[in-house]
């Protein structure tokens, strides 16, 4: 069996199919037997014979099995069942009426119930005290909508498994602002949802130079006050520094990578902001195992590259497949979807990889290192998609894209290709670092399914520790109680310069690492900038003009201690009779990823 003991709790609690009294009816090999078989089915589509697809069904278990890559979870749990649906991110419209806005309630929890995460703009809604034509009434805001599709969420469970997942954004001159910059303070409002500002390349250069700007009334599109752009950077940064929301999408940033702007602007995202999407759209996401494209050569280790862009390939084919196995719950869906044919390939263990090939993780090596990965599976997926196109046909939408003939003139399969995702579940599935995130902890708790609770240990360092001769149960459960090995002078100083966790870093170095990923990925990168518990505001706004100067989409903060219930915890600290949480963990976890 490839899989920890915490992977296969995973298994049996969300993925493994069970019978009508709840009973497991699935192993793990099963699970992805299923699966690859399933998706293998599409290539009938374009002539492919029996035997051919057999060949197929057995490359793509081989791919899974061996964990060298895993789609999103979606697909993981419904391929070949009943439901089928099999993407992990859409985006709906909500237009300023409330038959846009209750038809869009209600496609949200069909989405949410065959297990993916839903994003919108509501920056198209009237603000709150404005004229109600219809009904001589007051518009109650976009604030107050965002409730509703709250509560929607609160009672819809993904696939009967786990509560979904939203994001709302609003853009930074809707006259509701401060309203929505502030829904989040009492840590009570709008649990079911991730919130971002969308900002343009004016409204920074507006903070830069203290400028104030205008109030965009959505309903006539006049302007109905005007307000001092840094008070609004100011209150971002504040509430971010709270409890870490709201993370900022950089508007002009996302649309310049659109590929189809003549369909739309980008307006919205997935929840965890890797995907901007046009309304209707929806994305399947899958990532590399890149600790699996690590080999041992002589007196060390090595990236296998030759490896990694067979993998590359082998993923572009697999999600395209995806596409054509999806049976999305609204025909809208399915139109975008196939319009486009956007997938997302990304990665995982990209802390570990580190680890195994010996660069500390805020090394100017590691920097370039990232920047190799993004730029090796921007060309390789690009290739890939170009062979589906000749074999296939291109995107439905392909004519009149940056790719058709009035632009690059190359015929593509997929409008868009890479994203780097969270990937919560999948990284315990895979027993790897999650995303490119550093490395959380040595020793940590992570909470998960309702309440439960994993103990989880960095099995590379576990490994080291062993090989090296310095491991103990003593110093395991030392490590257990901070989760960190920096001042441990039981650990060889290397293995502690090695083992950095997201606790340890500058900021800057993780506005860096994701700005280094960015230069190379078509669709966005989900990444958290984690600050100290002892971190400024000021601190805060300097990780957003860095992100915003070094060309991110997005950005996300989280500063230690300052939310409770995080997904990650470490065990507990040294002295302390009962375990507390270390709230350093990304807040924006993704349960489809």
């Amino acid at each position: 069996m490839p899989f920890s003991y915490n992977a296969l709790k995973v298994l049996e609690k969300r993925y493994l199919r069970r019978d009508s009294s709840g009973e497991v009816i699935e192993t793990p090999r099963q699970m992805f037997a299923r699966v690859a078989r399933n998706i293998a089915k599409a290539d009938a589509k374009y002539g492919e014979t029996r035997s051919g697809l057999s060949r197929t069904a057995n490359d793509f278990f081989s791919l899974l099995w061996s964990l060298d890559f895993l789609p999103n979870s979606p697909t993981l749990m419904n391929a070949g069942a009943e439901l089928q649906q099999l993407s992990a991110c859409f985006v709906l419209p909500v237009e300023d009426s409330m038959e846009s806005i209750f038809t869009s309630l209600k496609h949200t929890a069909m989405i949410q119930q065959s297990g993916g995460g839903t994003g919108f703009s509501f920056s198209r809604l009237r603000p709150s005290g404005d004229i109600v034509r219809s009904t001589s009434g007051i518009s109650s805001g976009p604030v107050s909508f965002m409730k509703a599709f709250n509560m929607t969420t609160e009672v819809v469970k993904q696939g009967g498994k786990r509560r979904g997942a939203n994001m709302g954004i609003l853009r930074y001159d809707h006259p509701d602002i401060e309203a929505f910059v502030r829904s989040k303070e009492s840590g009570t409002e709008l649990t079911n949802f991730n919130i971002s500002v969308a900002v343009s390349d004016y409204f920074m250069g507006a903070v830069k130079h203290n400028s104030s700007f205008p109030l965009i009334n959505p309903r006539t599109g006049a302007p109905q006050a005007s307000m001092k752009a840094r008070h609004l950077f100011n209150l971002i940064a504040h509430n971010a520094w709270l409890n870490g929301d709201p993370g900022l999408i950089f508007l002009d940033r996302i649309n310049r990578d659109n590929p189809t702007p003549r369909l739309g602007h980008f307006e919205a995202t997935n929840p965890c902001g890797e995907i901007p999407l046009l309304p209707y759209e929806a994305c399947n996401l899958g990532s590399i195992n890149l600790a699996h494209m690590v080999r041992a050569k002589k007196g060390g280790h090595e990236f296998d590259w030759a490896r990694f862009r067979r993998t590359i390939h082998a993923g572009v084919h697999f999600l395209d497949n995806v596409i054509d196995m999806s049976a999305f719950p609204v025909p809208e869906i399915d139109r975008a979807v196939k319009r486009t044919r956007k997938i997302g390939l990304g990665i995982m263990g990209f802390a570990d990889c580190l680890v195994l090939l010996g660069i500390r993780y805020d090394a100017a090596e590691a920097l370039a290192f990232g920047e190799k990965i993004a730029q090796t599976m921007a060309e390789s997926s690009f290739a890939a998609s170009r062979q589906l196109a000749e074999e296939r046909g291109t995107f439905e939408a392909w004519y009149d894209s940056i790719y058709g003939p009035k632009g690059r003139d190359v015929r593509m399969r997929n409008a868009t290709r890479t994203t780097i995702a969270p990937t919560g579940t999948l990284s315990i599935l895979a027993n790897c670092s999650s995303g490119i995130e550093p490395i959380f902890a040595v020793s940590y708790v992570r909470h998960v399914l309702e309440g439960a609770q994993l103990i989880e240990v960095n099995p590379i360092f576990e490994q080291l520790a062993r090989k090296q001769g310095f491991y103990s149960e003593k110093l395991m459960r030392k490590i257990a109680s901070t989760g960190t090995v920096g001042s441990l002078r039981e650990v060889p100083k290397e293995v502690r310069e090695l083992f950095v966790t997201a606790r340890e870093l500058r900021p800057e170095m993780h506005v860096r690492m994701q700005a280094s990923f960015q230069r190379y990925i078509d669709n966005a990168v989900s990444k958290t900038v984690n600050f100290p518990a002892n971190a400024t505001e000021r601190d805060v706004q300097k990780a957003y003009l860095l992100a915003h100067e070094l060309g991110c989409k997005g950005i996300t903060i989280y500063r230690d201690s300052s939310r409770e219930g995080q997904v990650l915890s470490v065990q507990g600290q040294p002295h302390s009779k009962t375990p507390i949480e270390a709230e350093s963990s990304p807040p924006r976890s993704c349960p489809t990823c």
